[in-house]
């Protein structure tokens, strides 16, 4: 049963409306999904690890530009948890998060070093457990577990036999 409040739907719903919205490929890899995500922005996105988020509550870190998307992540030996990251942040792209948040001017004055309109965008994400972090996070699972199918052992079968 499908659960709504008078508020609108839940995040796991609008997380599952925009994964089914992207219409992703039946064979999808991150690097597909980035592209997919770049044209839909219609920016670049560019990706990096940080060890200045590291031992920290912040595992990514998402600032959007006029001409760019920047994905800043914490460093790990995982992978998968590498992938997780920026799964999670290109949820928040592809869910549209940087329309909603604080406004530049008080960003501004926050960090008066960097542009008030990127601090914005970042700080409009609070905690985890808002629902803007939940529709991002189970975007990101719903599009981990794309990925995943996609390379699962049928399609070695059919490499081998055709």
């Amino acid at each position: 049963m499908n659960q709504q409040t008078s508020q609108g739907p839940g995040p796991e719903q609008i997380a599952a409306e925009a994964f089914l919205a992207l219409q992703v490929p039946s064979r999808l890899t991150l690097a597909g999904l980035i592209g997919i995500v770049a044209a839909l922005r219609r920016r670049r996105i560019e990706i990096e690890a940080t060890a200045i988020l590291n031992g920290t509550s912040v595992c990514g870190l998402w600032l959007s530009t006029d001409t760019r998307e920047i994905i800043l992540h914490a460093v790990t030996d995982s992978e998968l948890h590498r992938q997780q990251f920026i799964l999670h942040e290109l949820g928040h792209m592809i869910l549209r998060h940087d329309e909603l948040g604080v406004s530049s001017d008080y960003a501004g004055s926050l960090f008066p070093n960097l542009d008030g309109e990127l601090v914005s965008r970042a700080l409009a994400r609070s905690s985890f457990v808002d629902d803007l972090e939940a529709a991002a996070e189970t975007l990101a699972d719903l599009l981990a577990g794309a990925i995943r199918d996609s390379t699962m052992e049928p399609r070695s079968f059919e490499q081998v036999f055709g």
